[in-house]
């Protein structure tokens, strides 16, 4: 994952990233989360995204990109939102797409966790080499209040036994992701007030089950948490340096949203032309 710009901060200032956003339906409306959908967005937040496209629409995209940026400005391409990738059939139809034109191309998806470990062979077959799960708890009294609830095989959970579910969908999705040889990277919000000293017990787990990068980023107050306040800088740095003991953090994450299209070294006018 050294060429991963979201996996190494040594690849992070040269090699582009781009977001597909196919995917708008979710399977757990988290209390942090505000999904939107704008042509005149500027927010820069995950769920955010100026169109949702078609994987005909997305593939066309990816050969403009690949056209402008050449050889010299190498990219990788993911899935992030503005939902949840893996609850959207589109992910995986364009998943195939890319991958099937673009072989060399290095494929990730960013996930909640709840279905990936019935979803991973669809996605080793599609072609995608590196998953990144956000987990912001383990305990089900501190994930109860990040959870809205959770849909599970038609089901609806709620409270603890939503929270309950989540925790052991995302622990069984890491390790089958691990062991079919995928890289894992665990993204962790930091919410003051809520979970700032239970990430060390998060970090301790995912080091037993063998994820070797967590990225913790700071809570951007919207939805059901726009009262909360955002961590300061001291706040934050105190929380990977609790966490380094266990697992490496990554410290360069942007939030980049589900249609971020950065690629250093390309014009930025130009590419957009070509992406449209």
């Amino acid at each position: 994952m050294h060429l991963h710009p979201c996996f190494s901060e040594q690849a992070h200032d040269r090699v582009g990233r781009v977001h597909l956003p196919v995917a708008p339906a979710s399977n757990v409306p988290c209390a942090r989360c505000h999904r939107r959908v704008c042509a005149h967005l500027v927010a820069q937040h995950r769920g955010c995204t100026r169109e949702v496209l078609r994987p005909r629409a997305v593939l066309e995209r990816v050969r403009a990109l690949d056209a402008a940026a050449g050889a010299a400005h190498p990219f990788v391409v993911g899935i992030a939102g503005p939902g949840e990738p893996l609850a959207n059939e589109d992910s995986f139809e364009t998943l195939n797409l890319v991958h099937g034109e673009f072989p060399s191309l290095l494929l990730c998806v960013s996930s909640n966790g709840l279905p990936l470990g019935e979803c991973l062979p669809d996605l080793v077959r599609a072609g995608v080499r590196a998953v990144t799960v956000t987990m912001s708890a383990l305990d089900p009294q501190v994930g109860q209040a990040i959870y809205a609830w959770v849909r599970y095989n038609g089901v609806v959970y709620r409270g603890t036994a939503a929270a309950e579910l989540m925790v052991r969908s995302q622990l069984a999705g890491i390790k089958v992701a691990l062991a079919a040889g995928l890289a894992v990277k665990v993204n962790s919000v930091l919410i003051p007030g809520l979970n700032e000293d239970h990430l060390p017990e998060l970090a301790r787990c995912l080091q037993e089950v063998g994820v070797p990068l967590m990225n913790i980023m700071p809570l951007i107050p919207a939805g059901l948490m726009r009262s909360r306040r955002t961590p300061s800088c001291e706040e934050l740095r105190t929380a990977r340096e609790r966490c380094a003991r266990y697992v490496m953090q990554f410290r360069r994450c942007e939030h980049c949203r589900a249609d971020i299209m950065h690629l250093p070294g390309v014009d930025t006018r130009c590419r957009a032309a070509e992406a449209r």
